[in-house]
């Protein structure tokens, strides 16, 4: 189980990373369109899909299943990059936020219980 700060920090990388990746999904249809291409509606869905799954884990990471649901987001915006190529700078910026606040996180959780028990 996650401590309060830490699930905290990750949330807000969550959804920060879903603003971003909504962002992304109408960058995507519009270039498809520009294109001419017919697979402007797929694009969206599936942008607005993966953005909504970053909220959906970053209300979840009170309870046991928004870490691992991140992690699976953190993955599928990487491979978003494959349609979108700068989501490849999205990946990698949110990618290491989400570690470091996991790191950090779980010290700061550990240093605040140390507190409370002496205090």
């Amino acid at each position: 189980m996650l401590g309060k700060f830490t699930w905290r920090m990750l949330a807000t990388v969550l959804a920060g990373e879903g603003i971003c990746v909504l962002l992304g999904a109408t960058l995507a249809r519009s270039v498809a369109a520009a294109n001419d291409s017919s697979t402007t509606g797929l694009q969206l869905t599936g942008g607005i899909v993966l953005g909504l799954l970053c909220f959906v884990a970053a209300g979840g990471m009170r309870r046991g299943w928004g870490l691992p649901l991140g992690w699976v987001v953190q993955v599928l915006v990487l491979l978003s990059a494959l349609v979108v190529p700068m989501m490849l700078g999205v990946a990698l910026i949110f990618g290491a936020m989400w570690i470091v606040c996991l790191r950090k996180g779980r010290q700061i959780d550990v240093e605040q219980a140390r507190r409370a028990s002496l205090g």
